[in-house]
């Protein structure tokens, strides 16, 4: 529990975060979620540290594709941080950081264990609100930094997952349908950089086709692919 002796879990914590807190109560409450709270009649969860966890997240991931990337436009730096900073992703680094083992619960969102995807995503950025304003930016920047290290070093990698998550977003709001991705060929070579042909298509017409050396290689070709026409001003079909 976190109202154990701070040399316990919250000391830990802090070893993995690299910082430690002058006050630890800003820590207590980020791993308070608003169940907790409302249960046991405390003033807040950590719903306001949530929110300020969330700007400096975008700020700190900006500030670091901005370094890396001097060359990018700012479309492509705008594309990379959405695409680092989903819910998906944040869930995982609070699980690396094992949050989930450390958050106080209501009685309803206990039993789930805290390994909900939306629990452990929210308590990353209320984790990382506290340690702003325990110890400014440069802890926080050193996190993520960490955190994210690697997917901010694949600057390509970057650029084509983005791929279907930008053709998944248009699909979804001119279409209200979801891009499929089908094998149209497979030579079966290891390791040959044309392994793989992959279509993408909506209501059975193809968008777009990709080759590449793995099938999520030849996906995201095939997302580039209509993307590229969408941004042309044509519809991918055309």
């Amino acid at each position: 529990m976190v109202e154990e002796a701070r040399s316990g879990g919250l000391e830990e914590l802090e070893a993995r975060l690299g910082h430690r807190f002058g006050d630890p109560a800003l820590l207590r409450e980020a791993l308070t979620h608003p169940s907790y709270a409302h249960e046991y009649g405390e003033k807040d969860g950590h719903e306001r540290l949530e929110f300020l966890g969330d700007a400096v997240l975008g700020l700190a991931v900006a500030q670091l594709l901005f370094e890396r990337y001097p060359d990018w436009p700012e479309g492509h730096l705008s594309r990379a941080r959405s695409s680092l900073v989903n819910g998906v992703a944040l869930a995982e680094r609070a699980r690396a950081l094992r949050l989930g083992e450390l958050v106080r619960l209501g009685g309803s969102e206990r039993r789930g264990g805290g390994e909900k995807r939306r629990i452990l995503a929210n308590l990353f950025e209320a984790v990382l609100g506290a340690l702003y304003l325990d110890g400014g930016l440069e802890p926080v920047l050193a996190l993520v930094r960490r955190e994210f290290g690697e997917a901010l070093g694949t600057g390509d990698a970057l650029r084509e997952r983005d791929a279907k998550t930008r053709l998944s977003e248009w699909a979804h709001a001119e279409r209200r349908k979801m891009p499929r991705y089908r094998v149209e060929r497979d030579t079966g070579v290891e390791n040959a950089d044309e392994r793989f042909e992959v279509s993408v298509s909506l209501d059975d017409e193809v968008f777009g086709r990709g080759i590449g050396r793995t099938k999520q290689a030849a996906e995201h070709a095939a997302a580039a692919e209509a993307l590229a026409r969408l941004d042309a001003g044509s519809d991918p079909r055309d």
